[in-house]
């Protein structure tokens, strides 16, 4: 299992974390979305009308989303913060389903995020001159991308659509479309908003912002991916706390 003892994380002791209801979350959002494409790749989709094609395609991507942050929650150990080795568990099941992602080589570029955010060692950041979402985000999933792992996706779809007669419009309308999707979705919410420059240059040390969405909207968009600085004060913090920290720094504000 792969070793926290290096993690550029604040001690678990007092985030307020309840284990029992992180793993309970984290095997949720699992479940939800194994059975919800259970569900869709058996389902005629020549019998679906037009818009519930794209209701299913847009449930599974924020499913999709949420398996990649379940994932990111538990590189910081918060999946699990008293079981690192039920944590690696659930962590490296949600990255291997989510892509084929190894979960010991994204801790370790995620910590080179965390330790140098926004620069020229950060690997989630540009190239340092082409700043726009298309070639930022093209840049972002050159450096994360593989062969291997393409070659590997592409396998498991024709497996699934040979021997298990799987029709190839439901695997590409509800596995493959979905996945590519939900990279959009994190890259746009947890990437290039909180970390893109502002005018007036970054604020911070983590050279971050947060959205000021509501806690609704805020699930909604990436799973309060875009409480950004938060995340990057607190990240032993579970997604599903972020709303409470992001309410108290703002009363904090307000009262200053």
């Amino acid at each position: 299992m792969v070793s926290f003892r290096s993690a550029p994380i604040r001690s678990t002791h007092d985030s307020g974390i309840d284990i029992d209801r992180g793993v309970f979350v984290a095997l949720s959002v699992i479940g939800v979305w194994a059975a919800s494409l259970t569900i869709l790749l058996t389902t005629d989709v020549n019998s679906m009308p037009l818009f519930v094609k794209i209701a299913a395609i847009a449930l599974q991507t924020f499913l999709y989303t949420g398996l990649f942050i379940t994932a990111h929650d538990a590189m910081h150990g918060a999946v699990s913060p008293s079981d690192r080795k039920l944590n690696d568990f659930i962590g490296s099941v949600a990255l291997r389903v989510y892509a084929l992602f190894s979960l010991k080589e994204m801790i370790r570029t995620h910590w080179q995020h965390h330790a140098h955010p926004a620069s020229e060692s950060d690997p989630d950041f540009h190239d340092g001159q082409h700043k726009n979402f298309f070639a930022w985000y093209s840049y972002f999933m050159v450096r994360y991308w593989s062969w291997t792992r393409i070659f590997g996706l592409v396998a498991i779809f024709h497996i699934a659509h040979r021997l298990f007669h799987i029709p190839e419009a439901n695997l590409t309308l509800f596995w493959a479309i979905p996945s590519i999707l939900s990279s959009v979705q994190l890259f746009f919410f947890g990437t290039f908003l909180p970390h893109r420059e502002p005018v007036g240059g970054y604020q911070n040390e983590s050279r971050s912002q947060s959205t000021s969405w509501s806690p609704l909207w805020s699930f909604l968009s990436c799973y309060h991916f875009g409480y950004h600085l938060e995340h990057h004060e607190r990240p032993d913090l579970a997604w599903w706390q972020l709303p409470e920290l992001h309410q108290r720094r703002l009363e904090e504000e307000h009262s200053a």
